[in-house]
């Protein structure tokens, strides 16, 4: 049965995330090829990924050659850096489903780049983004949110069932 991840930021070829996100890795091409292998990892072919944008500033070429490296059915929700190439092109890149907006998945959780600026602790909405990085002011995991930025995650997709398991934990 295919399982559900979530990831973003990845910014495959930026060798400034490296330096300021203070990433483990050499260089991009290092950062590139252990990204693609943390991904195949715990992926799946048959697995979904939603990756909340960022994904690369790559051209369309190399996109493609590192999108049909990793494992799944992808669905892009697009962040700030991903504007470089159409929705159309992103999908010759290998995307599923590409969205510029935000996505509601399930009923009642939000998938969208950005944190949000204010939860209502009445809302019904779960709030899934990246966009912050590592910055601490934004916990990974709370009652209502969770951050999916990779850095958070030791550089792969995060299982949605694991993000529903630290949440309950949080709410008991």
């Amino acid at each position: 049965m295919a399982e559900v991840f979530i990831t973003a930021d990845t910014h495959f070829g930026d060798a400034n995330i490296i330096a300021y996100e203070k990433r483990p890795f050499s260089n991009i091409e290092d950062m590139d090829k252990q990204m693609i292998a943390s991904w195949n990892s715990v992926v799946k072919e048959d697995d979904i990924v939603f990756h909340l944008g960022d994904v690369s500033s790559y051209s369309l070429s190399k996109m493609k050659e590192i999108i049909n490296k990793l494992n799944g059915r992808k669905i892009l929700i697009m962040g700030n850096h991903d504007n470089h190439l159409t929705i159309r092109e992103w999908m010759e890149c290998g995307f599923d489903e590409v969205y510029k907006y935000p996505i509601v998945y399930s009923e009642f959780i939000v998938m969208q780049h950005q944190p949000p600026q204010y939860i209502n602790s009445a809302t019904p909405f779960f709030y899934l983004y990246g966009h912050v990085h590592g910055t601490e002011m934004y916990p990974t995991v709370a009652k209502q949110s969770a951050c999916v930025s990779v850095e958070r995650w030791d550089y792969a997709p995060v299982k949605f069932e694991y993000i529903k398991k630290c949440v309950e934990e949080l709410t008991k």
